[in-house]
Order: C-alpha cells, then sequence, then structure tokens
C-alpha cells in the first residue's frame, strides 16, 4: 500500500524547502505567486492532505469545542446544538457532542474527558452551574467557555432564557382564565436548576395573586409510570385546574397521560409548557407555551467562546425579558365551572377529581 505523503515529498516535490510548503498551507507567511502555485499543485499531484494533528501541534490548538448538554431527545438541546456547531463550523471549528442524561457523574466525566482531549472551548448545559464538578474543573484551567439555559453565576457567561420572569408570565396566563389552583410538572427537579428557577417563579406568581403554593410534581426523564404518577397527584390535589409543565416535550406526553385518564384537556386539567418547540402548534389541541430561541441561544454561545479564544468583546446578550415570549394555545382555558357562568373558579368543585371519574382502580 501507498504511504501518504508528507510535507517533505511535497516541499521537494516543489522545490523549496519544508518551511516555505508549511508557509503556504498554512497561509501562515510571504511567499511569492510562483512558489504556491508549485507547492499547490505538489500537493494535488501527491494528493497530500494536511494533518489537523500537526497543524495543531503548531499552533497549541485543536480546533474542537466540547459541546455538552443534557440530551438531544429534547428538540429544544438539538436545536441549541445545532446553532452552535454551525457558528463554530463557519470560525474552522468542530465540535464533540456529549449528553449527560441529567446525570452530575456522567456530565463530571464527560467534561474531563473532554478536557482531555485539549478541546479548545467549552458550550455547556449543567446541571446546576453553582455545583457542577466538570464546570469546575473548566473554570480552574481557564478554558473558553459559555454557559447555556443555565442560570449565569459570578464572572460566569450564559445565554439562557428569564426562567423566572417566564414562569411569572404563566401565572398571569392561568389568572387570566381563572384557574387558582395550579400545579407545577418538573423533570429532574433535584439536578436541574433552569426547572427549579421556573418553580420559584411559579411560586412567587401564585403568592402575588394571593393563590395556594403550587403542588409540585417530580418525575424522571425517561418515567414510564407518568400516567399512574399524574393519577395519585390529581388525586392528592382534586381542586387543581392547570398544570405547567418543565418543558414543551413533557407537557405533551402529560396531555396524552391525562386522555388516557380520561381526562379531557382543557376542559378537565388546562396544561402550560415551556420551551415553544414547532410541534407544539401541530397538535390538537395546540399547547399554550413560553417560547423561547434555542438555536439563537446555541449561536450566541458559540459566539461569546470564540471571541473568549480571540480575546475580542463578547457579543451583546439579549434583555431578559426578550428572552422568552408567550404563545396562547388551545391547551389552555377556563375552568368548567367558570364556562358554564359561575363567578368565581374559587367556587368549583373538584373537575379533576379521578375518584368522581371511577378512575381510582
Amino acid at each position: 500500500m501507498r504511504q501518504p505523503a508528507t510535507i517533505k515529498d511535497v516541499a521537494s516535490l516543489a522545490g523549496c524547502g519544508v518551511g516555505t510548503a508549511s508557509r503556504v498551507l498554512n497561509k501562515s507567511g510571504p511567499t511569492s505567486n510562483d512558489m504556491k502555485k508549485r507547492v499547490l499543485m505538489a500537493v494535488e499531484e501527491l494528493r497530500f492532505e494536511f494533518s489537523e494533528v500537526g497543524r495543531s501541534l503548531q499552533s497549541s490548538k485543536t480546533l474542537t469545542i466540547g459541546c455538552v448538554v443534557p440530551s438531544v431527545a429534547n428538540p429544544v438541546y438539538a436545536d441549541a446544538v445545532q446553532g452552535a456547531q454551525e457558528t463554530f463550523q463557519s470560525a474552522g471549528y468542530q465540535t464533540l457532542l456529549v449528553c449527560t442524561n441529567y446525570d452530575p457523574d456522567i456530565e463530571a466525566q464527560a467534561i474531563r474527558t473532554l478536557i482531555a482531549k485539549q478541546v479548545d472551548g467549552f458550550v455547556l448545559t449543567v446541571g446546576d452551574a453553582l455545583s457542577s464538578e466538570g464546570l469546575k474543573s473548566i473554570q480552574r484551567r481557564e478554558i473558553p467557555h459559555c454557559l447555556l439555559f443555565n442560570m449565569a453565576t459570578d464572572n460566569e457567561k450564559s445565554w439562557s432564557v428569564d426562567d423566572h420572569s417566564a414562569a411569572l408570565n404563566v401565572v398571569e396566563a392561568f389568572v387570566e382564565k381563572g384557574h387558582c389552583h395550579l400545579g407545577f410538572l418538573a423533570l429532574k427537579f433535584k439536578s436541574s436548576d433552569r426547572a427549579r428557577e421556573r418553580y420559584q417563579g411559579f411560586v412567587d406568581g401564585c403568592s402575588r395573586y394571593n393563590m395556594p403554593k403550587p403542588a409540585l410534581l417530580e418525575i424522571d426523564e425517561d418515567s414510564h409510570a407518568l400516567t399512574d404518577l399524574l393519577k395519585e397527584f390529581l388525586n392528592q390535589n382534586p381542586t387543581l385546574t392547570g398544570l405547567f409543565v418543565s418543558n414543551d416535550f413533557l407537557a405533551l406526553e402529560t396531555i396524552r397521560c391525562a386522555r388516557t385518564l380520561g381526562l379531557s384537556v382543557p376542559g378537565d386539567l388546562s396544561i402550560i409548557g415551556f420551551d415553544g418547540i414547532k410541534v407544539g402548534a401541530m397538535v390538537e389541541p395546540t399547547l399554550a407555551t413560553i417560547v423561547t430561541d434555542p438555536k439563537g441561544m446555541g449561536s450566541g454561545a458559540a459566539r461569546t467562546v470564540l471571541t473568549t479564544i480571540k480575546g475580542e468583546e463578547a457579543p451583546i446578550q439579549p434583555v431578559p425579558e426578550l428572552t422568552f415570549s408567550f404563545r396562547a394555545g388551545g391547551s389552555l382555558a377556563f375552568p368548567a365551572a367558570e364556562r358554564k357562568g359561575d363567578e368565581k373558579a374559587a367556587t368549583l368543585s373538584p373537575p379533576n377529581n379521578l375518584t368522581n371519574k371511577n378512575l381510582k382502580n
């Protein structure tokens, strides 16, 4: 088998030194037009491929970026990764993607592995920016990085949604429809600072309107028992008429489970999601939700990393209040008794009491 051509072979065929050939290929120094032509003709004739490994050894850069997210099953993270990847590719960088499944141990190990591969930077969503061991490893080594969706800590940069304010808007949307007893369905609540921030905003919003503290239901990402958990949750909170779900993907699954239990959405239970994924507008009922721009967030985080690498000024981040908007949908309506003409939602009979619907067994 023929051995791959080396830069020495190129230099020999072009009639120049290795340094000259390297300058032409790296575009790193002055050379005559005639010499450039000879080197490039030699490259083509020898089918020479310049080694990125060799290039990285010379420049102390690998031209790779670590991209760490909890999951790409959720379209939000998939869109964010695409936005980041397109930005990095246009700048000559490749992304190395790792999914952590919301597990802090997997997260820490993945980041250590990427550090060992000498990536030039990171775009990452961690479980909790305050406690992430992987993030601390990046900080200690002063590797250029930018958080994605996490709330920024001191001296950190993050492209994220104002989760707290968005949750306040969700409360307002429920109140406008006459709901007074609400619940919050969270994914990996204890290991997600995003879910906790949304819940806190939801709690604060309910307090502003003198409503009871929202009931909380936490589930695992791949919980196959959501239908049973939802039935138990609603039986424990029989006057609950509105449910804020921590992401759209889970909200759509919750609608399916509610129907399995014989409940009507929004007749028996109104549901609002978070993220604004496209499929939410394609189902029936359409999903009421908080709309975000994950692809733009991913691109913004990537541009922040690139400017850090180059020592340039970071791009301006959007005003927090402009990082989201509310999209009305068919999954949100007045509670059943309110639609029938009752004067106050507080006088509602338990519309979703599964005992009354003979679904207790």
